[in-house]
């Protein structure tokens, strides 16, 4: 790969993934980008004649997709969604001998899974807010009421982004509990619970590429 061209499968419909596949194409090795669905704006072939959506296949079904890049002769896999690395789509392209941009299953529950997450920042003693994981409503629910700090309720996995409550009263948690573990609000997202400690201050994210070995 290190000489013929590059032809991307690029996995996403939103405007992170359209950002991936224009960062991309300034690369004078990329031959083609495909998009599995890809969206409106990338599928403008005047602006990106390089770019062709393809959204009759779902990025979930694994082996449909695997077929489509060796039909297509695509030797290099982008995966921009959380959900489809949390699946495990890194490996079917791993085992297959075609690369892939992503992290590994195991790697993908720092994404897929805040109780994972929490625990293993515990466990490696990273610094992170107290908290408690629940996967029982009761002991949940008991616990709000007897915690002495302001806290953040983290529906455990993936949630489109909305997973995450802060509560302005203790009856407002008990809400935002409710729906979560019993209502099913989340779906199974909801099924357990990180019960965290409300910190005020600035936040700052960082977004790094790593190999195993290095962080650039």
């Amino acid at each position: 790969m290190d000489k013929e061209p590059v032809r991307v499968l690029l996995i996403g419909n939103g405007g992170r993934e359209h950002a991936l596949a224009w960062k991309l194409d300034q690369s004078p090795r990329v031959e083609k980008i495909h998009l599995i669905p890809g969206n409106g704006g990338t599928s403008r072939k005047g602006l990106h004649p390089k770019w062709e959506n393809f959204s009759l296949i779902k990025p979930d079904n694994h082996l449909d997709v695997l077929a489509y890049v060796r039909d297509h002769n695509v030797n290099l896999v982008v995966v921009g969604p959380e959900a489809p690395l949390v699946a495990g789509i890194e490996e079917v392209f791993r085992e297959a001998g075609i690369r892939c941009f992503g992290p590994s299953r195991a790697a993908a529950q720092m994404e897929g899974s805040k109780t994972f997450a929490k625990d293993f920042m515990a466990r490696h003693d990273i610094p992170t807010a107290r908290y408690q994981n629940f996967s029982d409503y009761e002991q949940a629910r008991r616990h709000l009421e007897e915690v002495p700090y302001d806290v953040v309720l983290k529906a455990t996995g993936l949630a489109g982004g909305k997973g995450v409550v802060i509560p302005s009263s203790k009856d407002e948690a008990q809400g935002a509990l409710k729906e979560m573990m019993v209502e099913r609000k989340f779906g199974s997202a909801g099924e357990e619970v990180v019960v965290e400690e409300y910190l005020t201050g600035q936040e700052l994210s960082f977004l790094s590429f790593v190999d195993g070995y290095t962080v650039k």
